[in-house]
């Protein structure tokens, strides 16, 4: 595990290389054995694999999301408020095992944060993505996170 934290970096440029079915279908359940307080659970993930899709969501804020049309994964890490008081911490935690297992997969990944930032002057990031993707009035965005297989020379340091 300690080498998974060394070695694992936010990667904002990948090849151009589908993920196979089965890698993803182990980012879920990683997802889903993420703990949560008082196991509520209470995110819900969207896994995108459509680019134009992912292009749109690109677009989500002014700056630090355009990468996510270069990658062939986005998820959308959403909740429900009123589920859980600490849903913001939960899905921080689903989000980042999520991150952790792609690492140990070999893929790249990086945070987009959304919440409580803006798509422009009048719009939030949020209201953006509720839009693009139909999500019921009321869904919380949290991130998204950018998957794909690494394009970008590294420089590890390890301690």
């Amino acid at each position: 595990m300690l080498d998974i934290l060394r070695d694992r970096r936010s990667i904002r440029k990948y090849k151009d290389v589908k993920i196979d079915e089965q890698i993803i279908d182990q980012l879920k359940e990683a997802a889903l054995r993420s703990p949560s307080s008082r196991g509520i659970n209470p995110w819900r993930l969207l896994f995108i694999t459509d680019k134009d899709m992912l292009e749109v969501l690109s677009r989500a804020k002014q700056s630090g999301s355009g990468f996510l049309k270069g990658a062939s994964l986005g998820v959308v890490v959403i909740a429900r408020d009123e589920e859980s008081d600490v849903w913001i911490e939960d899905c921080s935690i689903a989000s980042i095992i999520l991150q952790l297992t792609g690492q140990s997969l070999g893929l790249g990944s990086c945070w987009i944060q959304i919440r409580n930032r803006m798509h422009n002057d009048g719009q939030t990031s949020e209201d953006y993505i509720r839009k693009a993707l139909d999500l019921p009035e009321g869904s919380k965005v949290e991130c998204m996170i950018a998957f794909g297989y690494p394009d970008e020379i590294l420089s590890l340091i390890h301690i």
